[in-house]
């Protein structure tokens, strides 16, 4: 058995597949695309992060693959369907980091109501404005979540317990399902939760769907004072919009932890705005929940190789 890692793995994960397999791990193998290709048509497993793109001809290379494991949630860089019909099981390391998203939410909505941090670098340069950064309570806020799947429902638990009221859409959720029935997440079609929602945190895949689910005349609809928090994908906001809304006053601030083009360009036109707060697509990146990913997924390639069925495939 060989198995190919050819992104960022966390140690424990690592050990885990070399005491089941050969395994050939470099973290910047995405980058040489030729090499991957190569080395994939010995390969009984590949396992990415999400800079490898398993497209038609990746896996046209890949002859003896039988499973793709993903060290995270999203899975756009992998060709679903092109996996299922070569019968390759895509597993996953799902909810293992949901809690450090969730936290990296609430860390978000606090950062964007008491400007701590502006107000360190303020007072370390001789000022002393009590006044300009005194900002807002999150008591009593809206918090409208997109998307009501593992991570929502975290989030709105932690946000509840600070005293705010939480919405939600989603079409896939029914008043049956627990966000909503367990949780107390209140369900609204997507224009209510625009206009209504302090603050509008993303928790949704990016598909056909979703794709600029969020541009010129979804802001228009928001409070002017509202924030916008992504910690799913970038292409789900349509990042010339947000800039141009940002421009015109429309909302009051975005937190991006992701981008359509990652790394960020210097040149992206978001960059200006003192408005925007940018992370290095960390939100799930916490050292708890890479132990618990890597970790997982190593488990789930294994089951996969060894022929027993998954519990976290696509």
């Amino acid at each position: 058995m060989q198995i190919i890692v050819s992104e960022v793995i966390w140690p424990e994960g690592l050990k885990r597949l070399r005491e089941y397999a050969d395994v050939f791990y470099d973290p910047h193998l995405w980058r040489r695309k030729k090499e991957l290709a190569e080395r994939l048509q010995r390969a009984d497993a590949l396992v990415v992060r999400n800079q490898t793109r398993v497209d038609v001809a990746l896996l046209d290379e890949a002859k003896h693959l039988k499973v793709i494991g993903r060290l995270g949630v999203g899975v756009d860089n992998i060709d679903l369907r092109a996996a299922r019909s070569r019968g390759i099981a895509v597993v996953y390391g799902r909810n293992a980091n949901a809690t450090s998203v969730a936290e990296y939410v609430m860390a978000a909505i606090l950062h964007c109501s008491r400007r701590l941090f502006a107000a360190d670098r303020d007072v370390r340069a001789g000022g002393w404005d009590r006044s300009r950064f005194g900002g807002n309570e999150i008591f009593g806020k809206v918090l409208g979540l997109v998307g009501l799947g593992e991570i929502a429902h975290r989030v709105a638990k932690r946000a509840m317990a600070f005293g705010m009221r939480v919405i939600g859409y989603d079409p896939y959720v029914t008043p049956f399902d627990f966000p909503v029935a367990e949780t107390g997440v209140k369900r609204v079609d997507f224009s209510e939760l625009l206009q209504s929602a302090d603050f509008v945190s993303l928790h949704v895949p990016l598909n056909d769907e979703t794709r600029h689910l969020f541009s010129w005349s979804e802001f228009r609809q928001m409070k002017p004072t509202a924030w916008i928090i992504n910690s799913s994908r970038g292409g789900v906001i349509h990042e010339g919009d947000l800039a141009a809304a940002l421009e015109h006053g429309m909302i009051g601030g975005a937190v991006l932890d992701v981008l359509e083009k990652e790394p960020v360009s210097p040149e992206h036109p978001l960059l200006g705005h003192d408005r925007v707060v940018f992370t290095p697509h960390i939100a799930g990146l916490t050292q708890e929940a890479q132990v618990r990913t890597s970790h997982l997924v190593a488990e789930e390639v294994i089951r996969v190789l060894s022929g027993q069925p998954s519990l976290y495939s696509i």
